[in-house]
């Protein structure tokens, strides 16, 4: 499934995992209540898989396959979420319905459900299939989400995952303890706006650039929605370089630091990484030595000030920098 995309490094047998495999078959549940999306956990579908694939070539992925509406599974994507969230945008958990997408289940091999793997690079790392005991969870809580961010990380997969807002994220773990206010101020964003909602649910499933073009169509009824503003910069970052090589775009960087285009790609590589600083500097530094790139320059920079909040002092010097360079 990875063959149209770089896969960075193969991470077939890189973990010892053959003591957390069953071979259970799971059956729908009789009970509702399924532990909800929100903050670093998205539901994928057909329609979005090979974008949410791609963009594991931009930060690590935990794909697990479940029934939702099997209420035995609801402890153990409980504990996947509050794990993944726990890392802050180092991972994120995407859960599939093998009963509604079943050919999913059949690329991967997966005969029933529950099951999860690592994504790197686009390339599925199998970490377990059947129910789990309480130590193996345990052992993958603590031990392979780690050890799959770790991998990742020395395969050059170093960005953060998009958090996503929801009306779940800021609930209580499954022990009954409240999220720290760190967590809690992410989650408090405000609900997403009914005239956004299609767009939200877009990027939430990784379809960053059908994402982009609904919230352009909000812009066009209301040009002064801000929110939309800012969600547009984003989806049309993520929706440009999400799936990019990073090793590659930088290299090129290097190569080429007289090329704009490159510098650019890294500098986008830069900002879903979370270094914002770093592209700010790279794009400035870039336009004082070459002004005839410098609008190119300038326009992706106001699409990045439009990510931070207003009164981020890294947007302040920026902007003045930028209006020394221009006048």
């Amino acid at each position: 499934m990875a063959d149209a995309i770089n896969p960075g490094i193969s991470l077939a047998g890189a973990v010892d995992l053959s003591a957390l495999k069953h071979k259970v078959e799971a059956q729908p549940g009789q009970t509702g209540g399924a532990p909800s999306a929100g903050k670093y956990v998205i539901d994928t579908t057909e329609s979005s898989f090979q974008a949410m694939v791609e963009t594991s070539t931009t930060f690590p992925i935990l794909v697990f396959l479940w029934i939702p509406t099997d209420d035995r599974l609801f402890p153990l994507a409980t504990k996947l979420a509050n794990a993944v969230n726990a890392q802050e945008g180092k991972v994120q958990l995407s859960r599939i319905d093998i009963a509604s997408y079943p050919s999913i289940a059949q690329a991967l091999r997966v005969k029933g459900a529950p099951a999860l793997f690592g994504l790197v690079g686009g390339r599925p790392m199998p970490i377990f299939q059947g129910l789990p005991s309480d130590q193996e969870i345990d052992e993958v809580v603590d031990k392979l989400i780690p050890q799959v961010i770790a991998l990742a990380q020395q395969s050059g997969v170093t960005g953060t995952a998009p958090l996503s807002s929801s009306a779940d994220a800021d609930a209580d773990d499954a022990d009954g303890s409240k999220g720290s206010d760190a967590d809690a101020a992410d989650s408090s964003e405000g609900d997403v706006p009914p005239a956004h909602a299609q767009a939200h649910a877009l990027a939430t499933q990784g379809d960053y650039a059908g994402a982009a073009q609904e919230y352009k169509k909000i812009i066009e009824k209301d040009p002064k929605d801000t929110l939309a503003q800012r969600e547009l910069s984003k989806a049309t970052l993520l929706a440009r370089s999400g799936a990019a090589d990073v090793r590659e775009v930088r290299r090129a960087a290097a190569e080429k630091p007289e090329d704009v285009e490159a510098q650019l790609a890294v500098a986008d590589v830069d900002m879903i990484g979370g270094q914002v600083d770093d592209a700010f500097a790279r794009l400035l530094d870039f336009a004082g030595a070459h002004r005839a790139d410098i609008d190119a320059v300038r326009q992706r920079l106001v699409s990045y000030f439009a990510m931070c909040p207003a009164d981020d002092p890294r947007v302040q010097h920026a902007r003045r920098r930028m209006a020394t360079l221009m006048y």
